[in-house]
Formats: structure tokens, C-alpha cells, sequence
């Protein structure tokens, strides 16, 4: 069965003699020293990190970044696409959806990952991308195939989610030294949700709102107006797709000419005896559901949160600013908490208490100003950005510190099977509250998702305390 590597030549230890630990050397991780035990040690140096890793890290992040945008196209100008092509508030969800459906084949993707390499899976992730990207963008005047049209390119586009949202554990491994190794992780899986983060920030701003959730002028809320705003939009996203797909073709190597570490030098388990691994593993099991339920409950909600704030009168433009800032404040915290990890091992349990300890007060804070009829606080503008926007902190900022945690519990399985198996946990609670969403979505529907962002990060956080 399958390795760590692209083919049959790439699967054969790359340490050979003069590349092993020395003596006594001290390692990262357990990982590392499970690997350092596994192979010979012989010479000074544990391997050779190269400058190109960076150029291979800029063009993974920069596919996950746009793959993110894409996907919350519409969420954020959901007023806008209704009065544009007819949408539904079902239309809506459901777009969001297709992320999640699109983690369906995930595990096809792992095997993919697992025994062709990192190049190949990266390849047909963007490939489709471009065609999603590009059936959005076909000028038809029928409004229904136009919808059926969007609808296929955001599947399309949500196929390409498993490698971008999986793979990042994988490359840093693959390309980068063990005291880098947290930092890439965090860059290459923040940049998707960085991508999501600013179609909060693009969708308002270049769209104008429909009348009622914006002051603005009659002949800028016209129909046409708004769906050339929209097409402006989509042909700019297909444009940099395309330009991502010929960078990655041109050049994205599979792996270094040496390894940068013993860890990425040593053989993994197979595709099935990884997977007979990780379901024995209750540690793993649950910190994977520590993982899923909240991160996976906050993505969808995230995704529709301008269809959630509507009901409390809160504009398409305050929407988008307040999903913004939410999650570029995760990208950040979760940036710098990765390079923290990455000099002082151990801490990683504790640093995952502290953030979502600040989660749960987060959203209680959110779901009790949202119940202003019960509990009589005050609904504000500046009470809905700070509550919102510590909750994405909070919870965005942990997704790097998992994927380590993981990486370094199941070591050896490989680092796209592991990561591959709780985002697809995540994916599969996300589905779950858009599809309630697709279905309820009326005013108090923003209390109902704020109680159950509330109740997971309350049970995740107990369960990940007891699981690690």
C-alpha cells in the first residue's frame, strides 16, 4: 500500500550515510525521535532544508487562499445575489454547502496524496478550480442555467477543499526542519480561511447591497448593475485561478532533492493499516471530536453570516466587516501561536485550554446579547464585532496547534491520512448546521446557531481536556 511519497523510486530512504542524527542529538518531537530510532545514525547533520521551500509554501497557501475565497463568494452578498439571479435563501445555503459535500471524495484524495505525492494531488486540486471558477463564469442569459452553472462551479470548487485543507501537515513535513515545521503548518492552512475571511471584505465592497440593507442610490441597486458587479467578481477570481494553475504547472516539485529531517526521510504506515491506527486510537478520536464540532459548527455559521445577522437588522457591508476581522484575527494569533510552538514544545494541551476557554466566554457573551429580549443587554454594533470577532479568534487560532497535536500522536501515519480524517469530521459538522440553516432560516435562527456554537465549544473543549 501506499507511502509518503510519489512513486515506487521516492518511497526508498533518502537518509543515506552521512545524513543521519548525531549522537545524542535532541528532536522535536516524538515523532522525530520515533523516526531517529528508526533508521541509522551515522553523520553530523539531520538533513538540508532548501530556499525554494518557501516559493513551494507561497504557491500552496496562495491555491488554499483563493479555493477559500471562492467558496464564500455568496454568502457575503447574499442580498445582492437574490435580487441578481433569483436565488433562494435554500440557493444561498447551499452554495455554502457544496464546501462540505465536496469533502465527500475525501478519502480518495488521501490516497491520491498518500501514493502519488504532493505535486500530482496539488495539480488536479487546481485543475479543478479553474474549471469551477471558469463555469461560473459562462455568459448565459437564462437565469436557471445560470444557477445551475454556479451551482456545478462551486462543487467543483469544494472538491478541491481535501488537498488544500489537508495537505498543509504534509508539505511542512515534506519541505521544512523541525523548528519550522508548526510555523508552515499554520501559514499553509491559515491562508484558506484567510481567503474566506477577505470574500467578507471584496463581496460588500465591490457588489452594492439591494435597497434596504444599504443607502444607496436607485440606479445602483438596479439589477443589471448589481450582476455586472457580481460577473466582475467571478471573472477576477477565474483570472487568478488560472494564473495559480500555470505557476503550479510550471513548477511544483514533489519533494527536496534530500530530506530536511529524519522524520521525513522514514517510512509510514500503509493507506489501510493508517486508518486501523487512527480508529483504535481513542486519544486521537477524541481530540479529533475537540476539533470538528466547534471548528466545524464556527466554518459553516461563519459562511452564512450575513443571512444569520440579517434578522437582527445588521447590513450586508457590517456583515462582511464583522466575518473579516474575525478571521484575519485568527490567522494571526494562530500564526504567531504555531511559532511560539515551535520553540517550546509541550505546551500545546495548555495552549489549546487557554483558546477555547476564551471561545466558550466568547459566545456565551454573543448568544446573550442576541437573546437581548431575555436577558435585556444591549444589541450594539460594538458588542456584535467584539463578541463575534474574539470568537473567531479564539477558535481559528487552534487549528495549526491541532494539526501538530495530531501529526504527533499518530506518528507514523502519514500527515495527509490524519489531517484528512478530522477535517472531514469538521466538514461533516459544517454540513450539518448549513443544512439546518437551508431549511431555518428565519429570524430567530440567530439565537438557535449561537446556543449551538455555544454548547460545542463547551462539550469540544471538556472533551478534548479528557482526551489529551
Amino acid at each position: 500500500m501506499g507511502s509518503g511519497w510519489s512513486s515506487e523510486e521516492e518511497r526508498q530512504p533518502l537518509l543515506g550515510p552521512g545524513l543521519g542524527p548525531a549522537p545524542g542529538a535532541a528532536w522535536r518531537s516524538r515523532g522525530e525521535a520515533a523516526a531517529a530510532a528508526a533508521l541509522p545514525a551515522a553523520a553530523p547533520s539531520p538533513g538540508r532544508v532548501y530556499g525554494r521551500r518557501w516559493l513551494v509554501l507561497l504557491l500552496f497557501s496562495l491555491l488554499g487562499f483563493v479555493q477559500g475565497l471562492v467558496w464564500n463568494t455568496w454568502g457575503p452578498i447574499q442580498n445582492s445575489a437574490r435580487q441578481a439571479y433569483g436565488f433562494s435563501s435554500w440557493d444561498i445555503a447551499l452554495l455554502v454547502l457544496w464546501g462540505p459535500i465536496g469533502f465527500m471524495p475525501c478519502f480518495a484524495f488521501m490516497w491520491l496524496l498518500d501514493k502519488r505525492g504532493l505535486r500530482i494531488t496539488v495539480l488536479l486540486t487546481s485543475f479543478l478550480m479553474v474549471l469551477g471558477t471558469g463555469l461560473r463564469c459562462i455568459p448565459i442569459s437564462d437565469l436557471v442555467l445560470k444557477r445551475r452553472l454556479i451551482h456545478a462551479g462551486q462543487l467543483l470548487n469544494g472538491l478541491a477543499g481535501p488537498t488544500v485543507m489537508n495537505a498543509a501537515p504534509f508539505l511542512s513535513t515534506t519541505w521544512f526542519s523541525a523548528d519550522e515545521r508548526a510555523t508552515a503548518t499554520a501559514i499553509a492552512s491559515m491562508l484558506s480561511y484567510l481567503g474566506g475571511a477577505c470574500a467578507f471584505l471584496v463581496g460588500p465592497l465591490v457588489v452594492p447591497a439591494p435597497n434596504g440593507t444599504a443607502p444607496l442610490l436607485a440606479s445602483e441597486n438596479s439589477r443589471a448593475h448589481i450582476k455586472d458587479r457580481i460577473e466582475t467578481v467571478l471573472y477576477a477570481e477565474f483570472g487568478v485561478v488560472c494564473l495559480l494553475f500555470s505557476a503550479t504547472l510550471a513548477y511544483f516539485p514533489p519533494r527536496p532533492p534530500l530530506p530536511p529531517s529524519v522524520a521525513a526521510a522514514s517510512q509510514r504506515l500503509s493507506y489501510r493499516r493508517s486508518f486501523c491506527r487512527l480508529l483504535s486510537n481513542l486519544r486521537f478520536l477524541m481530540i479529533a471530536l475537540a476539533y470538528a464540532i466547534p471548528l466545524g459548527v464556527f466554518a459553516g455559521w461563519s459562511g452564512v453570516l450575513d443571512l444569520i445577522l440579517t434578522p437582527v437588522h445588521v447590513s450586508q457591508v457590517d456583515a462582511g466587516w464583522i466575518g473579516f476581522w474575525s478571521i484575519v484575527g485568527g490567522c494571526v494569533v494562530g500564526i504567531a501561536m504555531a511559532r511560539f510552538a515551535d520553540f517550546i514544545r509541550g505546551m500545546l494541551k495548555l495552549i489549546l485550554l487557554l483558546l477555547f476557554s476564551g471561545a466558550t466566554l466568547s459566545s456565551t457573551w454573543f448568544t446573550l446579547t442576541c437573546l437581548n429580549s431575555i436577558t435585556h443587554l444591549p444589541l450594539t454594533t460594538v458588542t456584535l464585532y467584539a463578541s463575534c470577532i474574539l470568537l473567531g479568534v479564539f477558535l481559528n487560532s487552534s487549528i495549526p496547534i491541532f494539526f501538530e497535536l495530531f501529526v504527533e500522536t499518530v506518528y507514523p501515519v502519514p500527515e495527509g491520512i490524519t489531517c484528512g480524517v478530522v477535517t472531514f469530521l469538521s466538514n461533516m459538522f459544517m454540513g450539518v448546521l448549513l443544512f439546518f440553516l437551508t431549511f431555518y432560516h428565519t429570524a430567530p435562527l440567530c439565537q438557535e446557531a449561537a446556543h449551538f456554537c455555544l454548547e460545542a465549544s463547551s462539550l469540544t473543549e471538556g472533551v478534548g481536556i479528557e482526551g489529551s
